[in-house]
């Protein structure tokens, strides 16, 4: 299993993790993604052990505490072995306060995770999304108390826009705060508006990206394609409308380009999304989640080889958008505002 660098941290991590969102399913929402127990945690947990993928990536509101909860039991005796990743800021419980990126739900949620987990220290801790409610400043002093206390060693975020995660890297900067190396966002051969803003912006901070989602919502499994039906088990079915809007012949025209690379290079079109991911600049780790074992085994086929440069120029032909401003005016100065490699 390759490994790459998170950042300027220093810290490896592989190059897939597996995520717990199929674990639990402690509500509608969840179990569209799976329901995954503890003795099924522990099984996919001891299959990514034995292929390298020592990461495990998580959130306090996956299946309400839940996903963390059954991780914990499936990486019990072996936390050596492990870097595990988890977020906070969403709402968790009813209480009004419970909620953002204030010093007080922050030391709740990380004290939960710590707790659920059964961990004394979390490897990677990611806010879960931006709270413009907040100071910058007091939620990364939180954060570094955190890091200086020893339960946090490297500090990230997660669906920042470019201004949020420059404003926060400025803020660490000028104050001698932890920093955030790492940005967990939405990137696929469906989603690519992370190349706009930023992925130049992590070329150029040096922060590294944990994909989330990286077959687009579902919708580059191989198994939607024009004139079929979404199959039966498909999460889109329950959860199209919370995630990113698609127009259905964009997706048909990304799929025709992977049936193509699939007969060509004999790997199925989901693994060569994700091997497509892993040659993308500032990409350090892209999250696969399983429903089951073959599932999961399917996805590890996605490393260990590399598209050729012709076949990605063909996906990404297909899944090349309209740039929108100015980014369409900046690439006809690409002599000052090179496209990020």
């Amino acid at each position: 299993m390759e490994y790459r660098l998170l950042g300027e941290t220093g810290f490896k991590v592989p190059v897939l993790s597996l995520g717990t969102a199929t674990f639990g399913g402690s509500n509608d929402f969840f179990k569209a993604w799976g329901c995954t127990d503890a003795d099924g945690a522990r099984s996919l947990v001891d299959i990514a052990l034995e292929a390298g993928v020592s990461m495990f990536d998580s959130a306090d509101v996956y299946s309400d505490g839940m996903a963390e909860e059954i991780l914990g039991k499936a990486i019990a005796g072996r936390r050596s072995q492990v870097i595990v990743s988890t977020k906070g800021t969403f709402q968790f419980g009813s209480e009004v306060n419970s909620v953002g990126s204030t010093r007080h739900h922050l030391t709740e949620a990380i004290n939960g995770s710590l707790k659920r987990l059964n961990v004394d220290y979390i490897d990677i801790y990611q806010l879960h999304g931006f709270d413009a409610l907040t100071r910058v400043e007091e939620t990364l002093r939180t954060l570094d108390d955190f890091v200086r206390a020893g339960k946090i060693r490297v500090i990230g975020c997660s669906n920042f826009s470019g201004w949020h995660l420059m404003k926060s890297l400025a803020v660490s900067d000028r104050e001698g705060l932890a920093r955030h190396s790492v940005h967990q966002a939405y990137y696929s051969l469906a989603g690519r508006d992370f190349e706009h803003e930023l992925m130049p912006l992590g070329l150029d901070q040096k922060v590294s990206t944990m994909v989330w989602s990286p077959l687009g919502w579902g919708r580059l499994t191989g198994r939607v394609r024009r004139g079929s039906p979404v199959p039966a088990n498909s999460r889109l079915h329950k959860t199209a409308d919370m995630g990113p809007p698609v127009a259905d012949e964009y997706v048909y025209g990304i799929v025709d380009a992977l049936d193509a690379v699939a007969k060509e290079t004999g790997k199925s079109v989901p693994q060569i999304a994700l091997n497509w991911l892993l040659q993308r600049p500032t990409v350090a780790n892209v999250i696969v989640g399983a429903r089951d074992e073959k599932q999961f085994r399917e996805n590890l086929g996605s490393v260990g080889w590399s598209l050729s440069a012709e076949q990605i120029a063909a996906l990404d032909k297909a899944s090349t958008l309209p740039l929108p401003y100015p980014y369409w005016h900046q690439r006809g100065f690409a002599g000052r505002n090179p496209p990020p490699v």
